[in-house]
This record gives structure tokens, sequence and C-alpha cells, in this order.
């Protein structure tokens, strides 16, 4: 085993350089019954909206407090160690600019075996170590916890999780070992694999209670105080401290073989065999169930070191840059001052969309939400659906009595469009039809204020001609979402020539109040997002309608990684807006894009596809193949065939693109398919992947990326 006291930590000074260093202040605290911990805040001395991170002079420094610690327990001075961070945050883990200029495998290796042998310290001290997780604990955040003997939380902690998966990586400082050994083999395949291929989801606190990651939970109010009575209480053996999920032998011998062979299946159906960081994880996750922790940790330090030096994680380190940086300073952007000040949103509309909107605008906002609709069986509809989620957040304690019952108050519904007349903010969700939304907004603008922005959702059409017919087009922005509207990080936001800056710049200011990633684009047909999506489901629809069976197109989109194979998405979105999104841009460029009139024909079919418990595609349904009997040719292609065309469309696309200057540069298209259709970190984005796979130079002889962003497969 590695003594990890006898590494040569050196070779990572030089890595150091302007690191941005969280330092461990520590002070005495005595509690009731006399005995004193010795607290350890983290606090990089920013303010919150850059959190603690952890690079190599932050894990020397907070070893040697340790070690300092370590000596005044042994001389009786202290009963006990605490570590907790800044307000709202204990730590969002490994500097991942620091990481990605390791450049070797021995520097990966090493930074690996600092974080073991920092963090093995708490449970070295020679008295119990606490963790009190004040606030957002991701990656190495929350292996200090684990590392911990306890651990407590604040019930209003922005996020906990693990998401090294999500961009390559592994758990790599002891969180692959400790934390299977804490929850369990199901528990952490959750936390570890699953939750970080679900666009990275999150634990909320009371998760992390629940799967027994941490010991208690305690309100914002009192945090650090409970949890200081609570340690107390633990010192004394007035507390005992039950871990009901921690394994046993039975789940060692038999659930865990189970639970790993059925996460394989799971992830070479959904995910494929390409991507490598799942796979690791699913292998150390599986020896955890054996061994010494001092052997977990060597495994992991191998694990990552590897990791690092591969293709893969080059990759998501450029697309982690596009969401963490690009995505947080939109190009083109106006000055956020020239925004108008929105106090009341009106939407137009109370169906599925609109009342999704209503809800995430009233949520974000908090300020007045008007819907109408043609109707008041249509607007009381919408309205019941708002309250009713409104009442399962507030059933899931995410949001408490006092608040639901002002968010309900703040949404009303009419059929009288006269009470947009004092709205600042103004988007439709009605039929996606031109002449529909220009009869509404102009309908709208005789009521409303010369100066309220007006925002069109459409997903596809042209914006600057559903406001031809308006006296006042400058104030007419696009402000396309995604599908699920609270969970989608994407909004496209949609520039024509009559756009004025005021307009542009509160439709990016409300997009980010909203907690949404704003993307200008200019105004062309499909936008981004839904014209390559159309040129994926076009290329999916000709493959079948030549005669190549479902399953097999399917199968050929696999390398790709979208999180949704092309039936899946369809069945997603519907396949009615699908047929809408294909037929628009097949108008605009009949050259390029496919379509088949049997689209239609089974867009009015109910149900097209079956699906198994898992939401994968598994045939047609009986309806759909009589559809499409006799509209299938005979001669089927490939999978290879149907990737190289998906591939060279998907290349040529993106460059005409560049080209007509929807986006200022290739990084914006990246981004729009990371956020808006989940395009997996591991490829850096489409761009990244068309230049590796041969495509940019079969389609333009050139590369979008000089060099090219080595990935998956390189």
């Amino acid at each position: 085993m590695t003594d990890y006291e006898k590494v040569d930590f050196s070779p990572l000074e030089a890595l150091a350089e302007g690191e941005v260093v969280t330092h461990s202040r520590v002070r005495d605290i005595r509690l009731p019954s006399g005995k004193v911990l010795a607290l350890i805040t983290l606090d990089n001395g920013r303010d919150h909206t850059r959190p603690n991170t952890l690079g190599p002079t932050t894990l020397k420094e907070f070893g040697a407090e340790l070690d300092a610690l370590k000596a005044r327990a042994a001389a009786g001075e202290i009963q006990a160690v605490g570590v907790t961070g800044k307000q709202y945050i204990l730590a969002a883990g490994a500097d991942l600019s620091d990481i990605s200029r390791l450049g070797s495998k021995d520097n990966a290796r090493l930074i690996a075996q600092l974080g073991h042998h920092v963090f093995g310290k708490l449970d070295e001290l020679g008295v119990p170590s606490f963790a009190f997780v004040n606030g957002l604990a991701l990656g190495g955040g929350l292996e200090i916890a684990l590392n911990s003997t306890y651990r407590t939380v604040d019930a209003s902690a922005a996020a906990i999780a693990l998401p090294e998966v999500f961009l390559g990586l592994i758990p790599g400082w002891g969180g692959a070992y400790l934390l299977p050994n804490l929850i369990g083999i199901e528990n952490a395949l959750e936390v570890v694999i699953s939750n970080p291929l679900k666009q990275n989801r999150t634990l909320k606190p009371q998760q992390a209670f629940e799967l027994g990651i941490v010991d208690a939970i305690f309100p914002a109010a009192n945090y650090l105080e409970d949890s200081l009575r609570w340690a107390d209480g633990v010192l004394s053996g007035a507390i005992k401290v039950e871990r009901k999920n921690k394994p046993g032998k039975l789940e060692r011998t038999m659930k865990w073989p189970v639970a790993i062979k059925v996460a394989r299946g799971m992830l070479e159906s959904r995910i494929g065999t390409v991507p490598r960081s799942p796979y690791v994880a699913l292998e150390l996750l599986e020896k955890a169930k054996g061994g010494t922790k001092a052997e977990g940790f060597e495994r992991e330090d191998e694990a990552l070191a590897d990791l690092v030096a591969r293709d893969q994680f080059a990759a998501s380190m450029y697309a982690f840059d596009l969401v963490q940086k690009r995505a947080k300073r939109p190009v083109g952007a106006p000055d956020k001052d020239l925004a108008k000040k929105v106090t009341k949103v009106g939407i137009i509309g109370a169906g599925l969309m609109a009342s999704q909107f209503a809800l995430l605008f009233v949520r974000k906002l908090q300020v007045p939400v008007l819907i109408t609709d043609l109707d008041q069986e249509r607007v009381d509809k919408g309205i019941a659906y708002i309250h009713d989620e409104i009442g399962k957040l507030e059933a899931k304690g995410r949001l408490d009595g006092d608040t639901a019952n002002k968010l309900r108050a703040l949404v009303t519904g009419t059929t009288d469009k006269s009470l947009y007349a004092d709205c600042d903010f103004v988007i439709e969700a009605v039929f996606e039809e031109v002449g529909v939304k220009q009869q509404v907004f102009g309908e709208i603008e005789q009521i409303v204020a010369e100066d309220t922005i007006l925002a069109t959702n459409t997903s596809s059409l042209s914006v600057e001609e559903i406001g031809a017919k308006l006296a006042h087009p400058e104030r007419l922005v696009g402000f396309h979402f995604f599908n699920p509207v609270a969970v989608m990080p994407l909004i496209e936001i949609v520039k024509t020539p009559q756009t004025a800056d005021a307009a542009l710049s509160t439709a990016f200011v409300v997009a980010k109040n909203l907690g949404k990633n704003a993307v200008l684009t200019a105004d062309a047909p499909g936008f981004v997002v839904n014209r390559l999506l159309a040129k994926v489901m076009g290329e999916a629809a000709r493959a079948v309608y030549q005669g190549t069976s479902l399953l097999t197109v399917e199968k050929a989109f696999g390398p790709l990684g979208l999180p949704m194979t092309p039936f899946q998405l369809i069945d997603l979105v519907g396949w009615k807006v699908a047929a809408h999104v294909q037929d628009t841009m097949v108008r605009a460029f009949p050259d390029r894009f496919y379509a088949n009139e049997n689209f239609h024909a089974l867009a009015e079919l109910p149900e097209v596809v079956e699906k198994d418990k898992n939401g994968r595609v598994t045939g047609w349904t009986k309806a759909a193949e009589k559809t499409l009997k006799g509209a299938v040719g005979s001669t089927p292609a490939t999978e290879d065939e149907i990737l190289r065309r998906v591939q060279d469309g998907l290349a040529q696309e993106i460059r005409i693109m560049l080209d007509e200057g929807v986006v200022p540069e290739v990084e914006d298209i990246d981004l729009c398919l990371i956020l808006g259709a989940g395009w997996p970190f591991i490829d850096g984005g489409a761009s990244p992947y068309l230049d590796r796979e041969g495509a940019s130079e079969r389609v333009f002889g050139d590369t979008f990326h000089h060099p090219p962003i080595k990935g998956v497969g390189a």
C-alpha cells in the first residue's frame, strides 16, 4: 500500500500558481459539557459567488492544520475537531482548471494521493471529527464529510453531490470507497453514477439525510449551534448515531454483485460502452465491498490518474468551460442596465406549456403572473395545474406553507385581456402558426404600455414574421424554452433586425433571474437546437422510409451519446410538434432536410412507438405499422451508413450556420446542444466530436477547432 507520508508532492507546487487558496481558519469552541471542539472554517476570502475549491496549496494548508490538531488532541487540549465552510458553502471540490493543467499521469496520481493523504487525516486525529455541511458540498467537498467520523447538514444547503462521472472522472478522494460502505451499494450507484448521468442531478439535504450520507439535519436559522449541541451529545454518549443503510454481510455477498450487474446492463443500454468514467466508477464500487480503506484509496489513485490522462477528460473540460464561463457571460447580451424592470408577467395561453411558464415565472421572479385563454374552463384548468404543482413542492418540503400560499395568490387567470395593461413582460404560448401568433400579439399590443416587452416561445418560426404586423416590432424578442420547462437550463434568445437593445437586455435579465442560461441567436429557421435536432430526426425518418428496421435506426445513433434516441425524443416532444419543426426546416432548406408526408399520418396517432419500463423504444405500435405499410422502401441502410449521414449532415449544417452568422462562434452551438439537447460532456460538444470523427474534413475540408479538441476515441 502507498505510504502517503513518503510521497514527494513537490511537483504539484508548479501547478499551484494562480490558485485561489481556500484557507483553514481554526478556532476553539467550548461545548455545553465543557469539552472543546476545534472548528476549522474553510474560506477563500471571496463572496459566495466564488465557491471554496481545493487546490494543492489549499490541501497542504488543511493537512498542516489537521496535523497540529492531532498533536493538540494527544495533549488533551481538544476533544473533537469540526470542519465547516464559509456562508452557504462547504466546498465545491477540486479546482478543475488546476486538474486540467496536470499534464501527466504522474501528476494526476499525485493530486489524487494528496487528497487521500490530507482527507485521511480526519480519521486519524485520535478524537472524533465532525463535518458540518453548511452549504454546497460537491465532489471533494462531500468527500471531506465522508472522511469525517460524523456529519450534519444545513436543511437549506444548495446541493450535495459527487458529480465527477459527469465530467469524465471518478470520485477520487475517498468517495468511491467510503460512500457504498456507508449507505449501501444501490444508494451509492444512484449518487456516483445515475445522478451525474441525469444531467448532473444533485441531492437536496433531506435526500442526503434519508440516504444516510449525513447523520443529522438542522434548520438554517440555528444550524451551527444545533450541530455543535448535537456533536456534544454524541461525544457524551447521550446521542447514539444509527446508520440504517450501512451494508451488512448479507448485502455484500448477495445484493452487491446483483446490483453491479444490473447497473452495468443499464449503462450499456443507455450510454453504450464508449464513455469510460461511468464504467471505471462501477468497477471501483464493485471492489469497495471488500478490502481495506487503504486498498480502496489506492484504487482511486490509479483510476483518477488514468482518466485525467485520457482524452475524454480533455473534451469534458472544454464542455465544462463553456457551461461555467461562456454560459454565464452570454456573447452579444446588451448592457443589463438597459433592461426594463419586470414587476408583472403576462402569459398568453393556459395550456400545459403556458402553465409551466407561469409556475416558473412565479417561483423565480415572485411577481404577479397573469394567464389568459379563450374560455374560462381552460383558464381554470391551467390555474388548477399550477396550484397542484405548488402543492407538490410544498409536500416535498421545497416550499414552506407561507411561500406556497404567496405563490398561489400571485397567479391569476381570466379571459379578460385588458388585465395585461400593466404587464412589463408578456410571452405567448399559443398554437405554432404564424397567423395565430400575429393575431394574439396584435390584440395585446393595443392593451399594453409602449415599452412592454413581447416575447414569443416559437420553436422554429420566424420571429420577424411573427412581429411583421406590430406597430412596434422592436419590442419583440424570441424567448425559446425547452421541455420540460422547469428542468432544461437553456433559453434561446432570438434577435430580429428590428429588436431593440432594451428588449434584448430585458430578455437576458429575465432569463438569468429564471435560473436559465441564455444564448443569443439570429432569427433563422429552427434557431440552433431544433435546426440540428431536425437534421438528426430527419435522417432517422429517412432510414425508416428506406426500409430500415426501427431498432436498427435507434441503435445507429448510439455513438452520438445523446440522452435520447431519435424516436424517444420525438415521442417526448410530440409527433405533431416534430412534424411541424421538420416541415419548417424543409420549407426553408428543401435540399438539406428530409421530410415525408407519411410522418404527418403517424403524428395523428395517439401512440406511435412502444417503449419498455425504462423508456427505451422497442418497436412500432400496431397502428403505426399499419400506417407505414406500403410507405417504406426495400433498401435498408446499415448502422454505419446512418451514423455517417448524420455526422456529415450535422457538420454541414453547423458550418452553414456559422457562415450565416446564426451565432457568433462554434462554441455557442456546442453550448446550445449541451444545455438544450444533453450532448454529452465527454464529447466536448458536437463540433469537437465531428472533428474527431472526420466529418468536418469530409464535408468542408477543415476542422471547427485548430487543433482539434481531443476526446472519445482519440
